[in-house]
């Protein structure tokens, strides 16, 4: 009887952005602000208050498998290549990604047909990127 159903959600490719990475840096099971003001800029255009709040929703009353395969139809594979990356360097941030971030991200690239090795150069990439230790040495 109060069992919520999952709020209507226009899944373009901006608002699976949103979505993917509400997931992403709520699998560690906190999210602070500077994670949501980080979203907000990834976002882009058209990033409100209100676009980020019903991802939220979504978000809440969906489950990432879920998610992933209802968006796996809509998104072309450029868009899924995108999305994919924003969610690794996302977890990679604060230079390590947690377990939980990790297997998120496996299980998208399964359900999205993208193969680990195509993925492994932007990877390295990301990882260089977010490696900031190298400015101290």
């Amino acid at each position: 009887m109060f069992k919520t159903q999952a709020p209507g959600l226009d899944l373009t490719p901006r608002n699976c952005l949103a979505v993917a990475l509400l997931y992403c840096m709520a699998s560690d099971g906190e999210m602070d602000q500077e994670e949501i003001g980080h979203l907000v800029s990834v976002m882009g255009q058209g990033a409100t208050r209100q676009a980020v709040d019903a991802a939220l929703r979504y978000c809440r009353a969906t489950k990432p498998e879920e998610f992933a395969a209802a968006a796996s139809a809509r998104l072309r594979p450029d868009q899924k290549l995108c999305i994919i990356l924003n969610m690794i360097d996302s977890a990679m941030s604060d230079g390590q990604a947690e377990p939980e971030e990790q297997r998120l991200v496996m299980g998208f690239m399964q359900a999205w047909g993208l193969p680990e090795a195509e993925l492994e150069p932007h990877f390295r990439t990301l990882a260089a990127k977010n490696d900031r230790n190298v400015l101290d040495r």
